[in-house]
């Protein structure tokens, strides 16, 4: 299978540049399924029922969310009814929701999506391992699902690595979300996960993450907030991880994705 997860959406530069592109990389890439991160889309905080149907529409089969699930009050109404939608498993019994969804590609393959948030430096969830550990040992790779991808959205760089080392060998891709800077370690591990330590964001880089520069700078020097964070609206750079796995539901390739933008362009060959 040809998999394609690109990272946190981050206001309506995010939104648009990949609403524009998704339908071309899905053509281009031969892609069988693509999953996003879209826990920043509206406004840079939450995501709203009518930007998840705009992604969904664009081609996405999956969207996930981290610390930011319920920023939009409408989120907790909308992901009930939309199972596609998935916040963090961890999140406590009886959250709105649900933190894994299997969900049938064109080609008819099975794929499992699991969705954790971090705890270091993080809100004080459950344990992502174990949430983790629940969801893909009722959908086993090879029986219950013919891929598994892991969103691991957490601030540490320590914690992702052990996940994906933790997954290793059971699930086709791991990959961390949160930081919004696209790390340079894509490798397939030893036991055959595709892992990447964060996949970046998508979304304008003249900024701070996302942001326009003024607020952040201005807490940064003097501690001392001045007005509400604002999504930057220069042109987006998308970024991403493109995987393909081999019959078992395991990776053969991992390759980052980069498009458009002010970031060096990175797109995988066919």
């Amino acid at each position: 299978m040809k998999l394609l997860f690109m990272g946190d959406i981050v206001g309506r530069s995010g939104r648009d540049a990949l609403v524009a592109e998704l339908p071309v990389l899905r053509r281009e890439l031969a892609l069988d399924f693509v999953v996003i991160n879209g826990e920043n889309a509206a406004g840079g905080f939450g995501i709203t029922g009518a930007i998840c149907d705009d992604i969904f529409d664009a081609g996405a089969d999956v969207i996930t969310l981290g610390n930011h699930s319920w920023d939009q009050r409408e989120a907790l109404v909308h992901i009930e009814r939309e199972p596609r939608l998935i916040r963090p498993a961890n999140y406590p019994a009886g959250t709105p929701g649900r933190g894994a969804t299997l969900v049938e590609a064109a080609s008819g393959a099975r794929v499992l999506v699991v969705n954790a948030l971090g705890r270091v430096f993080m809100e004080a969830l459950d344990c992502p391992f174990e949430a983790v550990e629940k969801q893909i040992a009722a959908c086993p790779l090879g029986e219950g699902a013919d891929a598994i991808i892991v969103d691991m959205h957490a601030e540490a760089t320590s914690e992702k690595m052990a996940m994906g080392h933790f997954c290793d060998g059971r699930v086709s891709l791991v990959v961390g979300t949160h930081s919004h800077v696209p790390t340079a370690d894509a490798q397939v591990l030893p036991g055959g996960t595709a892992y990447q330590t964060d996949a970046g964001m998508c979304g304008d880089y003249n900024s701070v993450i996302g942001m326009e520069k003024d607020e952040p700078l201005n807490r940064f020097t003097t501690r001392i907030p001045s007005g509400r964070f604002q999504p930057a609206l220069g042109p987006a750079t998308l970024c991403g991880v493109f995987v393909e796995t081999d019959a078992g539901g395991l990776a053969t390739r991992i390759e980052p994705v980069r498009i458009g933008g002010r970031l060096k362009q990175v797109l995988p060959e066919v």
